[in-house]
């Protein structure tokens, strides 16, 4: 089912009126405390799109996206903000880098725990900044890259089962697998050492819980950003054998090294947390469904592509894009927007929409026929850059994991896990499997 195309009105006098408008009333936010670097709580009408009941998104979403595409939150500060529920709708925004900007900079007002100087990388950033920036990191996410790396993937997994096994039955999966292969594969891909890889740990996960607001997630940021400032430096005067080496090597000083450490936090961000979840809730929900566990198991290849697949629509861990603002007033789907207004895309709930899923939406089906069509990975010029790493490593680690360990199961009650209650990187704190 396609959705109607947003309206945008043209840029007329009126137009850039409106916009000068907008930027007004995004100062006087500012002046009345908006820093999202700030805030210490989220607001009830925020939290939907970020809560769940167990692997599955909370009621409340499902019954707004049938109600309408687009609905307005009731937020503090008089920001007006809409969030985008239906697939169609969803695709139709992330695709639109003309009418709505991703730079949230001038949000910053530079007296919280983050400044607009720590918000880097590929999300945050319009073009033609992003388009110069994606270029520096793309060669490096080919399929030809890809296929050179995946033996080092592979000693990767096989070094994290040894650690699960030698734990002892019962053993958390989150500690030995889930999260080591990721951090272990971008510290890897980045030229890292592994002083930076457990400092980079230990931040992750801080960045993407909300349950304390906004600022506990920027105060990680800036820490991480710190520390990947001082990596870069130290590389300019050695540069290494990983990405951050190789860019510096064929860019020189064409790049600065707030550049760089923001396009390394980015492939951090997106390649480390979000693949953790991956692997322990994907390992969660395969152990509550033994003939997708079967076929991931002892499937082919394209078996387990395409249970991989579905596993990656069904979860949508990140669940909600970088918020996007409107560049001008428009009309999004039957609703007014002016010049500034925010507006959040639930990913979660999009790939749960049975217009665009088919039946049955919160059910694994590997047979769907939605195959890498999903949102999980977002859409248009802001699609993860790292989406075949992510992919690459759920296609290593979940067979080896269920071939070594056929008997693998939990090892407490599904309602006894720790899953993250407000997250905009949803997962699970710990996952005790028994073998």
């Amino acid at each position: 089912m396609s959705a109607p195309p947003a309206v945008r009105t043209p840029p007329s006098a009126a137009g850039r009126g409106r916009s000068w408008l907008g930027r007004l009333a995004l100062r006087r936010i500012r002046r009345r405390g908006l820093d999202p670097s700030r805030l210490t709580f989220l607001p009830r009408a925020a939290r939907v799109p970020l809560q769940r009941v167990g692997v599955h998104p909370v009621p409340r979403l499902a019954e707004l996206r049938v109600s309408g595409p687009v609905h307005r939150l009731d937020l503090p500060f008089d920001l007006s903000a809409h969030l985008v529920t239906g697939a169609a709708e969803a695709r139709a925004v992330l695709a639109d880098s003309a009418g709505f900007s991703t730079d949230v900079r001038h949000l910053f007002s530079g007296t919280g725990p983050a400044t607009a100087d720590d918000v880097g990388g590929l999300g945050p950033t319009d073009p033609p900044q992003h388009t110069r920036l994606r270029g520096l990191v793309a060669p490096d996410f080919t399929r030809a890259r890809m296929q050179r790396l995946e033996p080092a993937v592979e000693e990767t997994v096989a070094r994290a089962l040894d650690e699960l096994a030698a734990a002892g039955s019962p053993a958390d999966l989150v500690r030995h697998v889930a999260m080591p292969v990721p951090m272990t594969t971008i510290c890897t891909l980045l030229g890292l050492d592994g002083a930076d890889e457990q400092v980079v740990s230990r931040l992750g996960t801080r960045r993407f819980d909300a349950t304390g607001g906004t600022a506990g997630t920027f105060g990680a940021v800036s820490a991480q950003r710190r520390l990947l400032v001082d990596a870069v430096a130290a590389q300019r005067r050695a540069p290494g054998d990983g990405l951050i080496g190789r860019i510096i090597r064929t860019e020189g000083d064409a790049v600065s090294d707030a550049e760089l450490a923001g396009l390394a936090d980015g492939i951090v961000t997106g390649g480390f947390e979000t693949t953790a979840s991956m692997i322990a809730l994907g390992t969660l929900v395969l152990l509550g469904d033994p003939a997708a566990a079967a076929l991931v198991r002892d499937g082919s290849r394209r078996d387990v592509e395409r249970v991989v697949d579905e596993l990656l629509r069904l979860l949508s861990v990140v669940q909600v894009a970088f918020p996007r603002f409107a560049r001008e007033e428009q009309e999004l789907f039957g609703t007014r927007l002016r010049a500034g207004d925010v507006v959040l895309v639930s990913l979660s709930g999009a790939d749960r929409d049975p217009a665009w899923a088919g039946a049955h939406p919160d059910r694994l089906d590997p047979a769907r026929s939605t195959r890498g069509a999903h949102l999980a990975f977002g859409h248009g010029i802001h699609r993860c850059v790292g989406a075949e790493l992510a992919r690459l490593e759920l296609r290593i680690v979940l067979p080896a994991l269920l071939r070594r360990f056929p008997d693998l199961a939990l090892a407490v009650p599904p309602d006894r896990l720790p899953f993250r209650r407000l997250a905009f990187v949803f997962g699970v704190d710990a996952l005790p499997v028994a073998f």
